[in-house]
């Protein structure tokens, strides 16, 4: 094996708590543990507190964003034989080396989603000139490969798929005791439904906290709904409803990954109806920790959920509704689903994730630099 230099974008890893920057640390950590004799340059902005072997270094540029990616690229052009851009389209717009482009999402070319306004222009600006540029356009998932070739279908011949997964702390199974402090400390009096992500319009709060305000009373007063993610954008209209429900809503932004693995571990079901997913990390951890999980028919999540979830019409509060009524009001089915999640979700691995990766990029690195 031609050891090989490999660049990759690795802010996201410091800068980004999920989504990206959990792709990121996760990445590095499985490559980490790969028996391979290459190097891997580390661009970021500052570096990210995790030992890693000397294949790995850091290139630290604390630069405004604009001005950081011409000084990454320039930097990888003199010292990569290959670049690995997770985190951004503008990057490979300067590399003149061989660059494999991630593509998670396309979520501001879905006409039913309301993206961060800001970011859907840049990247409507900046993606074409990098499909272009890139040599292998890598996609988290077939739902996303099929929508970057519904939009750019010249794309298909350089396009793949590498699915995603999730940290095995997820699955690790805790004891009583530890659950019980979590959920003490978070405040969870009584058993809950949980939803996790971002407080923004994509991942469909509103239409969830409807479908908790109209469940059967025997039901609200016996459940509580907590809420896990920052505040992102358009969340006023969450927190109106939250607020309309007093103390049976717990909003309790972001948590550690251990208190996150454990409130899966505890909830009688998590509830993730979004409007749209790249791959949808959070609905594979909830289900590595054997949630009973409610999530959407569309995107990406079916091909995460397999047979191991209840879908619904994320469109539909009565469709979320019902789903709610029938998974509280019937244990046999969540213990049924949690068995099935668990068996579906170990499928997943960071392990081959980062050996598929990996592959592409020797693949692609190996053909000397680009034209």
């Amino acid at each position: 094996m031609t050891p090989l230099r490999i660049g990759i974008d690795a802010r996201a890893a410091a800068e980004v708590p999920a989504g990206r920057g959990r792709y990121v640390r996760e990445l590095l950590r499985a490559l980490a543990k790969r028996d391979d004799p290459h190097r891997y340059l580390l661009y970021t902005r500052r570096g990210w507190d995790e030992p890693l072997d000397d294949r790995f270094s850091w290139r630290e540029r604390d630069l405004p964003e604009s001005v950081w990616h011409l000084h990454a690229a320039h930097a990888a052009n003199g010292e990569c034989d290959v670049f690995l851009a997770t985190n951004s389209y503008v990057t490979p717009w300067f590399l003149r080396i061989r660059t494999v482009l991630v593509v998670h999402d396309l979520i501001p070319f879905q006409t039913n989603v309301r993206a961060n306004r800001r970011a859907a222009i840049i990247e409507r600006l900046t993606i074409r000139r990098a499909l272009q540029r890139a040599s292998l356009i890598v996609c988290d998932s077939y739902s996303t490969r099929r929508d970057l070739l519904r939009l750019w279908p010249s794309t298909e011949s350089k396009s793949e798929v590498v699915q995603l997964a999730v940290s095995e702390s997820f699955s690790h199974r805790r004891d009583q005791g530890t659950l019980e402090e979590v959920r003490s400390r978070h405040g969870l009096s009584k058993p809950f439904v949980l939803c996790v992500g971002t407080l923004e319009p994509r991942k469909n709060l509103v239409r969830v906290l409807d479908a908790y305000a109209r469940l059967p009373e025997r039901l609200r007063a016996s459940h509580l709904l907590a809420l896990v993610g920052p505040r992102g954008w358009e969340f006023d209209e969450i927190l109106e409803r939250a607020g309309a429900l007093d103390e049976r809503v717990k909003l309790l932004g972001h948590v550690p990954d251990d208190d996150l693995a454990a409130l899966y571990a505890l909830c009688d079901v998590f509830c993730y109806p979004s409007l749209y997913e790249g791959f949808g990390l959070p609905l594979l951890e909830a289900m590595s920790a054997g949630a009973p999980s409610i999530t959407s028919n569309l995107s990406s999540l079916p091909e995460v959920g397999g047979d191991a979830v209840a879908y619904v019409d994320p469109t539909s509060v009565d469709e979320i509704l019902a789903a709610l009524v029938h998974l509280l009001d019937s244990p046999e089915e969540r213990e049924a689903l949690s068995v099935r999640a668990r068996r579906n979700a170990a499928a997943f691995s960071w392990a081959r994730t980062a050996e598929e990766v990996a592959g592409l990029l020797m693949a692609v690195g190996g053909r000397g630099r680009a034209s």
